[in-house]
């Protein structure tokens, strides 16, 4: 793709990036084939090809109006076109570049300020979220049918175990997660030490900053990212072996805080080396003997939803279901797997009707040979499929124990 930034644009490492991306691209369309928005609204300008025109033509000097912001707006972000794409097109970090810009030259509304500003200001901090969520569960009665079948039934904590091993490994408790799923850590906790692995918390570390970052919140992101570099140092100098996140949403942004933190020269280096722990639990158990678990696989018809982070976004598509057929479980064929849920962080909060849409046609294709149970690998994909069935969506390694 030919390109015209301004020179000023070009002598920024943001500007280069951004050129060296669209040039990349050669206009096949094999995107739109598999773009989840795009199949449901039959526009280019809501596929990656026509979203990359725009930011193109914004990066360019046009100036972006409200209609180009919510094409935007209505990207999942979920990759499934970078995994599609034979040039390798950075579609993701080109989407994140056009927001930014496009955030600097149209400012929002006043409510739509307001409502990205309330989701920065809670959802990262698990005590003001748990503060929100008891009171939303305690209205759940009185309010909307519509609203109260979004607040989801907290899991109970479980047992945290210790292992006396030597292997060691640093777990991310999360925000969101650490207060409505704090069973799923407590089950990896467990499922490792069988596998002579500790698991280590550290309560220092928070959240893993992509509310922030997904919402043009960048320096609040980077916040964030140099908080919990400062809390994972010391066990990293003493030396993990690895940094895991039972979301893979969280983990998919640990993978990238190098390139997010590329330009700061206090934490680029011990940003690459974070990015280079970084793994998802399933790439740590592919690569063992997991006989130790002794698992009895369940007679139950079970269906696996891949998050659109591990399978896209950390190229760890067909990981999990390989684990779970080894080991016995009877996995049912899904149809379209490849497609978001709809949840995609908070998109479901700022694209309701689409995330619901979303949110039908992947139960429908999940739901299809009647499995008696669903497992998946993200918090917010367990939580977003809860809402539409009443089969149990759990996560993954539940099985396990």
């Amino acid at each position: 793709m030919q390109t015209r930034l301004p020179e000023t644009l070009l002598a920024t490492r943001q500007g280069k990036r951004a050129d060296e991306i669209l040039r990349n691209c050669v206009h096949c369309g094999f995107c739109t084939a598999t773009c989840p928005t795009y199949q449901l609204l039959g526009d280019e300008l809501d596929g990656p090809r026509g979203r990359i025109y725009q930011i193109k033509q914004v990066l360019e000097g046009a100036n972006p109006g409200p209609s180009l912001q919510q094409h935007l707006d209505r990207c999942l972000s979920c990759r499934s076109c970078e995994t599609t794409c034979p040039s390798g097109v950075a579609y993701a970090e080109l989407l994140e570049i056009g927001r930014a810009v496009t955030e600097q030259r149209l400012p929002r509304s006043p409510m739509d300020k307001f409502q990205r500003y309330l989701l920065r200001k809670v959802l990262p901090y698990p005590s003001r979220f748990a503060l929100l969520f008891k009171t939303g569960s305690l209205l759940k009665g009185v309010l909307p049918r519509s609203l109260a079948r979004k607040i989801p039934v907290a899991s109970s904590s479980g047992q945290w175990q210790s292992s006396t091993g030597d292997r060691k490994i640093l777990v991310l408790d999360g925000c969101v997660q650490s207060v409505l799923t704090p069973d799923v850590n407590e089950l990896a906790s467990q499922v490792f030490s069988r596998l002579g692995i500790a698991l280590i918390r550290e309560q220092k570390a928070g959240c893993c900053g992509a509310v922030s970052q997904h919402l043009s919140a960048d320096e609040e992101a980077k916040q964030f990212i140099r908080q919990n570099i400062d809390a994972w140092w010391p066990h990293i100098e003493a030396g993990v072996e690895a940094i895991i996140s039972t979301a893979s949403g969280c983990g998919l942004m640990l993978h990238e805080y190098a390139k997010i933190m590329v330009d700061d020269l206090d934490y680029a280096d011990k940003a690459k080396k974070i990015s280079s722990l970084v793994k998802d639990p399933v790439q740590i158990l592919a690569e063992m003997d997991l006989s130790a678990l002794a698992i009895k696989p369940t007679s139950q018809k079970i269906a696996f939803h891949p998050p659109c982070t591990l399978q896209h976004g950390m190229q760890q598509s067909g990981a999990v279901e390989k684990i779970l057929t080894d080991l016995g479980f009877s996995l049912v064929d899904i149809k379209d797997k490849h497609l978001c849920c709809g949840s995609a962080g908070t998109y479901s909060i700022l694209q309701p009707e689409l995330s619901s849409k979303l949110q039908e046609n992947k139960l429908k294709n999940l739901l299809q040979d009647k499995p008696d149970l669903i497992v998946t690998a993200n918090i917010g994909c367990q939580l977003h499929l809860q809402q539409g069935t009443g089969v149990p969506v759990k996560h993954w390694l539940s099985l396990l124990v």
